[in-house]
């Protein structure tokens, strides 16, 4: 599994220091696979990219949070369930010259009776050698969570 076994509260905190308006750590949650790994250096290599180093993943969560949380209203159990999804070992990589993301094509049902498709973008430049996990759409979440 590419997440590690204490990825979740190592997310769930994150993203809690967040809420309360603190800055957490960036933290390692867990590792790309072997396949996803090599084709995200062929297609880095493709686009004339630098290749990803390691294959470590880290999460730090400020745009996620901003985006996600306070954005679109998701619950932080909403977002972890999102990136547990995404980063599944069945997902598939999307590689361009702009970005890289895992999604995961095995439809979701989320807490807002959407059958969703997750998928997690990732920032390669900012704490290379390794890949951030920057932010987690739910796609086809058209029954967005009531405002607060």
């Amino acid at each position: 599994m590419p997440l590690l076994p204490d990825a979740q509260e190592i997310i769930r905190a994150n993203l809690v220091l967040l809420a309360n308006g603190e800055r957490p750590k960036v933290a390692t949650i867990g590792h790309l696979s072997d396949d996803h790994y090599a084709i995200i250096n062929a297609q880095r290599d493709k686009h004339q990219l630098p290749p990803l180093g390691s294959p470590e993943v880290v999460f730090m969560g400020t745009h996620l949070y901003k985006s996600r949380a306070t954005g679109d209203n998701y619950t932080i159990d909403d977002i972890i369930d999102q990136i547990v999804s995404a980063m599944s070992d069945n997902s598939m990589v999307i590689a361009t010259n702009k970005m890289t993301a895992l999604k995961n094509k095995q439809l979701r049902s989320d807490r807002y009776g959407n059958q969703v498709s997750d998928e997690a973008v990732f920032e390669m430049t900012q704490r290379r050698p390794k890949a951030e996990l920057f932010s987690v759409i739910a796609k086809g979440d058209k029954k967005k969570p009531p405002s607060l």
